[in-house]
């Protein structure tokens, strides 16, 4: 059975940091890209980050770019997302979700992602 367990959302004041967790298992891990997205209440869901376990490349989006960090622990099956100077806008459910990654080569955003996690709540105060 296929599992993504996020773990690492709280409440931080802006300029904060936390360190969300995503932990895999019920697949290769090594075979598959991990992606972050979040989804604000009104908003639609957003891609933010995500790093192909076979390829290596990353992808961050625009809004984090420069503040959050990727990265996969392949011994663990976890990947981790790493905030910093968190803003009040970054308040969201965060998710994380699989997808083989051999299908799409290096590309691990807008692919269509099989499994997802349950979230995690990031609320950044002002």
């Amino acid at each position: 059975e296929v599992q993504l367990v996020e773990s690492g959302g709280g409440l931080v004041q802006a300029g904060g940091s936390l360190r969300l967790s995503c932990a895999a298992s019920g697949f290769t891990f090594d075979d598959y890209s991990i992606g972050w997205f979040r989804q604000a209440p009104g908003k639609e869901r957003e891609g933010i980050s995500c790093i192909s376990n076979s390829y290596g490349s990353t992808f961050y989006a625009d809004s984090v770019k420069g503040r959050f960090t990727i990265s996969s622990d392949n011994a663990k099956n976890t990947v981790y997302l790493q905030m910093n100077s968190l803003e009040p806008e970054d308040t969201a459910v965060y998710y994380c979700a699989a997808v083989g990654a051999h299908a799409w080569w290096h590309l691990c955003m807008g692919v269509p992602y099989e499994y997802w996690g349950q979230g995690t709540q990031v609320t950044v105060s002002s």
